[in-house]
């Protein structure tokens, strides 16, 4: 089928796509035509990667906006969305206009209603249902990229639900579904009404084969001499073949999939050894530049790491890079200026990196609840090896298996090179995710009595998959006595009805479970106020007690976390007495309170690793009376480690805000950058919902939460918080400027332009910019000299290292290791 033929799409789309050298449809996109896709019909499309499920996807809103409509395309991950705007927006000549949301859980998205495609998470799409967004009945088109990942425990049940409510939302809704080829994609054809296209196809030919001894078997008979000399290992010899190519003008990149970050990052010294030898002049002084942007991205072992192995060629790519590094090394790799990739499997969930070679050097993984290491499945090693061949750069593509001897070569061929992928199976039933997603459903109005719930869920995936009705039932009866105990959901007769705390709850987007534990610790501080500001001033013997606690009653039902924490506590005064107990101490404090959204599950933990225990628990007694719960009994063994983690990771937020260099935090616990960066998030997040609740419920800790979310937002002590908000500055700026003298935002205003630019170390542009936030009426940095200012304006650079080494001090108990 020719682009020129194409019908239903706005004026002057079929020509532009002629002029993109798109002139004839892969035959899955054909097929998708044919069964109505530009004509509003729903549909599956489950294909392999690099076989055009991005143009599927455009014909569909592109077609759905030239009737009148709005369309909305759903990506499992932020990276993604990006990635799919900026490709989306080379539309917007054609009068398409392209948004992207993915932040901001409790915002309407109004401003999205003037848009005509709209890019967003699952996530963010869930909560923009739970904030009532009026443009959500607009939508005759909604495309979900990635769909198999509804067999993901953590993120599929999230997307389930809200393709369930966007169609009953919109009866008339065109459903477009992208997957990888996967066992049962009839199964969700058939849940969303949908036709299915499903093909093999690709655009290049994909090779799929086991290296062992000196060659690649491939899958169709054929070998590739790759010979490893004695001693030396099979995967740097993999990434030179491709490099070296069949001809002179033939050189291919590599992705090499490995099972950690301490692999990927391992792996790519070593890669980087091999892709050296076959950089140009010009290559290398391009690479050198990327690796002073990859330095200039954080301060960190991590990022010097990279930049090392950058500047001769290869990267590692995993989750604890900053995005700005990761985006960095994506879109090197796709101009063929870096020419290996080390990676975990994140990098083959959908970011659109393919190379010539993709060789799967790990095939299992360590999993905790498997007590070892566990194969992964073949649709995962199938969408890595999906990665390789880059249409109209590649003349094929190649994707290797690693063996040791002839017996793993026969096993890897059987599990998955001739295997076909699993089927994908909801994960809804959970308790975890329907507690979130039952509140949600109820606030949001979709219903209000136990049958009208099972009505809607009768809509979803599971409901169509499960051969246990009753389950289903069961579950939803145990979640919904869960939130009416907890004050989310009240029953008048058969009706249920968020309460206004549910409501707020809902729209903040957390699991009620974090929002249980976050209204019981603000809860039981004020109940206990005064006897932890006496034990904060040392004025009462609050002397740790390590008891064993007594057996829960497992009869009772649910119960809050408090109650939890301390069976048999009447929730009084501890025997503290209640008369107001004057302080200048704030309470509750940033540790107490960064401990308290750090042990909700919606908060990833720190691990605590060997030598960790004895260190936090010492840590956790000398710091109890901060706490806002009772510290559970160390024979309490799982829910005390619960307890101790929870502290590994607000310990690192309390030395993020007290301005600990970001390379010392991820050297102290074992972290990257962007790990750092995902707890602030999420610390951010969760802070600010704290903070509502505390509003919400007349909490005095409404205060000290603000404070505590605001150092968290800028990553500074208590008196760099004014300085920190103004534009520009951050929290390695503030520092400086703070002790150059120039300690507030009016201070900005009215302090010597040289005492400023010199404290900004002579960044004009920089100053002039920080000015400006500041409210400056004149910020210019004209004829102004930084040797003018005072001869306090700035310590030199040794002095300011040691300041910045004294906040580490009083912010640190020292180096946990």
């Amino acid at each position: 089928m020719r682009t020129a033929d194409l019908t239903g799409l706005p004026t002057g789309i079929p020509e532009a796509l002629h002029d993109e050298g798109i002139e004839e449809l892969y035959p899955p996109q054909a097929e998708a035509v044919e069964a109505g896709l530009t004509d509003g019909e729903s549909l599956v499309a489950a294909v392999p990667t690099a076989s055009g499920k991005t143009l599927i996807a455009e014909l569909a809103m592109l077609s759905s906006v030239a009737r009148g409509g709005k369309a909305l395309y759903i990506v499992p991950l932020r990276a993604l969305a990006s990635e799919k705007k900026a490709e989306f927006e080379r539309w917007e000549e054609y009068g398409i206009d392209v948004g992207v949301s993915t932040g901001n859980y409790e915002s309407d998205g109004e401003w999205l209603s003037s848009r005509d495609i709209i890019v967003a998470t699952s996530e963010k799409v869930d909560s923009l249902v739970r904030n009532n967004a009026a443009w959500m009945d607009q939508l005759t088109c909604v495309v979900a990229d990635e769909v198999h990942l509804v067999d993901d425990r953590n993120r599929g049940p999230t997307l389930e639900v809200t393709l369930a409510k966007l169609r009953r939302l919109n009866p008339n809704l065109q459903t477009v579904a992208l997957s990888a080829t996967v066992g049962n994609a009839d199964v969700v054809a058939d849940w969303l009404d949908a036709e299915l296209v499903q093909s093999d196809w690709r655009p290049i030919e994909l090779k799929m084969g086991v290296h062992y001894g000196n060659a690649i078997n491939f899958d169709d008979g054929s070998q590739r001499e790759v010979p490893v000399g004695r001693g030396e290992r099979q995967t740097p010899a993999l990434v030179a073949d491709a490099l070296d190519g069949d001809d002179a003008d033939d050189q291919g990149s590599s992705l090499v999939f490995v099972n950690s970050r301490r692999n990927a990052e391992s792996a790519a010294r070593r890669m980087a050894d091999v892709t050296d030898q076959y950089i140009t002049g010009d290559e290398r002084g391009e690479l050198a530049e990327l690796a002073a942007e990859i330095r200039d991205v954080s301060d960190t072992e991590t990022s010097e790491d990279l930049a090392k192995v950058v500047a001769k060629g290869a990267a590692f790519h995993h989750a604890g890079l900053a995005s700005e590094h990761r985006t960095l090394v994506e879109d090197a790799f796709r101009d063929r200026l870096i020419k290996c990739i080390c990676a975990t499997p994140t990098l083959a969930a959908g970011v659109n990196t393919p190379s010539r070679r993709v060789i799967v050097r790990d095939w299992q993984r360590y999993d905790g609840d498997y007590g070892g290491m566990k194969p992964l499945d073949v649709l995962e090693i199938h969408q890595m090896m999906g990665r390789a061949g880059r249409p109209g750069l590649d003349p094929y593509g190649e994707a290797v298996l690693l063996a040791k001897d002839a017996d793993s070569r026969d096993e890897l061929f059987e599990r998955y090179i001739w295997a076909d992928p699993e089927d994908v199976h909801s994960k809804l039933a959970a308790e975890p995710a329907l507690r979130t997603h039952l509140l949600a459903t109820i606030a949001s109005g979709f219903a209000h009595t136990r049958e009208g719930l099972l009505e809607f869920l009768d809509q979803t995936l599971y409901a169509a998959q499960t051969d246990d009705p009753e389950r289903l039932g069961q579950v939803t009866d145990r979640v919904l006595d869960y939130l009416e105990i907890n004050g989310f959901v009240e029953f008048e007769g058969e009706t249920i009805q968020a309460t206004p705390v549910g409501h707020t709850v809902s729209r903040l987007y957390l699991d009620p479970m974090s929002a249980a534990e976050i209204i019981d610790g603000l809860e039981w501080a004020a109940d206990h106020r005064t006897e932890k500001l006496r034990a904060l001033a040392g004025e009462t013997d609050d002397a740790p007690k390590r008891e064993r606690k007594s057996e829960p009653d497992e009869t009772a039902g649910f119960q809050k976390a408090s109650e939890m924490r301390s069976a048999g506590d009447d929730g009084g005064d501890d025997g503290g007495d209640d008369d107001e107990f004057e302080t200048d101490i704030t309470y509750p404090t940033p540790l107490g309170l960064y401990h308290l959204v750090c042990r909700t599950p919606d908060m990833y933990q720190l691990y605590l690793k060997s030598g960790d225990r004895e260190t936090y628990t010492e840590l956790c007694y000398e710091r109890e009376p901060e706490f806002l719960g009772r510290v559970p009994s160390e024979y309490e063994d799982v829910a005390f480690e619960d307890w101790l983690s929870a502290l590994k990771t607000a310990r690192l937020l309390e030395d993020w805000v007290g301005e600990v260099d970001e390379d010392r935090i991820t050297e102290r616990y074992g972290v990257g950058p962007g790990d750092i960066r995902g707890k602030v998030e999420t610390a951010e997040w969760l802070l600010g919902a704290a903070e509502r609740l505390a509003a919400e419920l007349d909490l005095e800790a409404v205060y000290a939460v603000r404070e505590a979310k605001k150092r968290v937002e800028y990553g500074v002590r208590e008196e760099l918080l004014d300085l920190a908000g103004v534009r520009g500055v951050g929290r390695k700026r503030a520092r400086r400027l703070f002790e150059a003298g120039v300690e507030t935002r009016a201070d900005l205003r009215e302090a010597e332009k040289s005492r400023i630019l010199a404290a900004l170390r002579g960044r004009r542009k920089t100053a002039e910019n920080i000015l400006e936030a500041a409210g400056r009426k004149n910020p210019s940095m004209d004829d102004i000299d930084e040797s003018d200012a005072p001869d306090d304006a700035v310590p030199d650079d040794t002095g300011f290292e040691t300041a910045k080494e004294r906040a580490d001090q009083q912010a640190s108990l020292g180096d946990f290791e």
